[in-house]
C-alpha cells in the first residue's frame, strides 16, 4: 500500500518509520521548508517509552534530554515559595519518561525513517478526491498522486481533517487558556530547575532546555473572537495586555517577545471527533485528539503511530484496520483529556488562595510519591 501522511511532526515520521517495516510505502508531505526546530521541551513517556525502546532510540532520546530535575515556583522578590521535585517524583513512580526540545525529538524521529520513507518538504495537500480504490491528492507544488490510505497527522489546525472532515471550529474547543513560547538569548541562570512566577490566572516560566533558555506564558481567557493562530502581532499585544506592568521578570520577557522572530502562539485546545476517520482518509496525534496541554501529546502521538501501523499490517481491510486503531487508542486519549483542567488549577491557579494553596500543597508532594512508590513495592513483593 502507498500511504500520503501530513506532517513531519512527531506522529507523522513515527508512522512512516514503523509503516515501512511491515512492507508499505510511505510518504510522508511537510509544509515547512524543513525540521521545526522550535518548541518547548516535552516528554516521552508511558507507552511512547515502548516505542521508542522498541525503535532502538532510547540513548539518543536520553542523551539529548534536559536536566531539569524541579520546578520552582518564585514570588515578585524573586524568592521560592514552593518546589516540585519532578526527579524525585520520577523515580518514585518508577517512570523511565525523559524530557528533551521537542526539535530534538522531531530530529531523532525523522532520521530514523528518512532512509525507508519519501519526505517532500515545503509542500501541502490542498485536495482529495476519493474513490471506492483510494485517494487522488493533490498538492500545492507537486504534481498529484494516487494513494491507497491518506493519514492527517498535521497537529490541532489539520488541513487533512478540513479537507475531509470540515471547518475546525466544529472539533476544537478552547479550554479557556492561552500559552506561549519563545527562545530566550542564552542559558538560564540554572539547568536543573524550571523557574515559575503566578499571578491569578497568570503564569509565566523559564526553562533551562539545553544551551537556550525557553520562556513560557500561560494566561486564563475566554475564547477570544478575533483570535488568529497566524497573526504574531495580534500574539505579541495579547501578552504585553496580560502581562504587562507583572513583576518578576516580565520586563525582560516582554521585551524578548517584541524583538524575537520564533514566537509561538495558541489557544491550548482539544479536538474532539465522533470518528477519526473517514473512508481511506484518518486522522492520528494532535488532529485526531489534541489534549494540548503540558506534556502528553507527543508521548500520545508515538504510541498512536505504532497501533495504527499495527493495525494496518494486520489485516488487507482498511476499513477494519482503523476501525481497530481507533478503538484501541481512544483508551489512551480519553483519561488524557480529561485531565486538562486538573494540570490548569496547577500551573496557573485562578486566585490567590489558590496559589498559596498550590505552593503550600508542594511541601506534600514527595512524601505522597513515596507512599506511592512504598505501596507498589510490598504490593509487588506480597505477590
Amino acid at each position: 500500500m502507498d500511504v500520503l501522511i501530513s506532517g513531519a511532526g512527531i506522529a507523522g515520521p513515527t508512522l512512516a518509520y514503523w509503516l515501512s517495516r511491515n512492507g508499505f510505502r510511505p510518504t510522508v508531505v511537510e509544509r515547512a521548508q524543513g525540521l521545526r526546530s522550535s518548541g518547548s521541551p516535552i516528554d516521552v513517556r508511558g507507552p511512547a517509552v515502548a516505542v521508542a525502546d522498541r525503535m532502538g532510540l532510547m540513548p539518543r532520546l536520553r542523551s539529548a534530554g534536559t536536566n531539569a530535575q524541579a520546578l520552582t515556583f518564585r514570588n515578585g522578590r524573586d524568592r521560592e515559595v514552593g518546589r516540585m521535585n519532578m526527579g524525585a517524583l520520577r523515580r518514585a513512580a518508577g517512570s523511565r519518561e525523559v524530557e528533551l526540545p521537542r526539535g530534538d525529538l522531531a530530529t531523532i524521529l525523522y532520521e530514523a525513517a528518512r532512509d525507508d520513507a519519501e519526505f517532500l518538504f515545503d509542500d501541502t495537500i490542498t485536495a482529495l478526491h476519493e474513490d471506492a480504490g483510494g485517494v487522488e491528492v493533490t498538492f500545492d507544488r507537486a504534481a498529484p498522486r494516487r494513494f491507497d490510505l491518506v493519514v492527517g497527522a498535521d497537529g490541532l489546525h489539520s488541513i487533512t481533517r478540513r479537507l475531509a472532515f470540515g471547518s475546525e471550529a466544529s472539533f476544537i474547543r478552547h479550554m479557556g487558556v492561552y500559552v506561549a513560547t519563545v527562545s530566550l538569548a542564552g542559558a538560564a541562570a540554572t539547568d536543573t530547575d524550571i523557574l515559575m512566577y503566578n499571578t491569578p490566572g497568570r503564569a509565566v516560566a523559564i526553562h533551562p532546555s539545553r544551551g537556550t533558555a525557553l520562556a513560557a506564558f500561560m494566561f486564563r481567557s475566554p475564547a477570544i473572537a478575533d483570535f488568529d493562530y497566524k497573526d504574531t502581532a495580534q500574539h505579541r499585544r495579547l501578552l504585553q495586555a496580560a502581562f504587562g506592568g507583572a513583576g518578576w521578570r516580565l520586563p525582560e520577557l516582554l521585551s524578548r517577545v517584541r524583538e524575537a522572530d520564533d514566537l509561538y502562539f495558541d489557544s491550548v485546545s482539544q479536538v474532539t471527533l465522533p470518528r477519526w476517520s473517514t473512508g481511506r482518509v484518518t486522522l492520528l496525534g494532535d488532529a485526531a485528539s489534541c489534549v494540548s496541554l503540558f506534556g502528553d501529546g507527543s508521548s500520545l502521538a508515538m504510541a498512536g503511530a505504532a497501533t495504527l501501523a499495527e493495525s494496518l499490517a494486520g489485516t488487507a481491510d482498511v476499513g477494519l484496520a482503523l476501525r481497530r486503531y481507533e478503538a484501541e487508542h481512544r483508551k489512551s486519549t480519553g483519561p488524557k483529556q480529561r485531565n486538562v483542567a486538573q494540570a490548569a488549577a496547577l500551573l496557573i491557579p485562578a486566585t490567590r488562595a489558590g496559589l498559596a494553596a498550590r505552593n503550600a500543597a508542594t511541601r506534600l508532594w514527595p512524601l505522597a510519591a513515596a507512599a506511592s512508590w512504598t505501596g507498589r513495592k510490598l504490593s509487588h513483593e506480597a505477590a
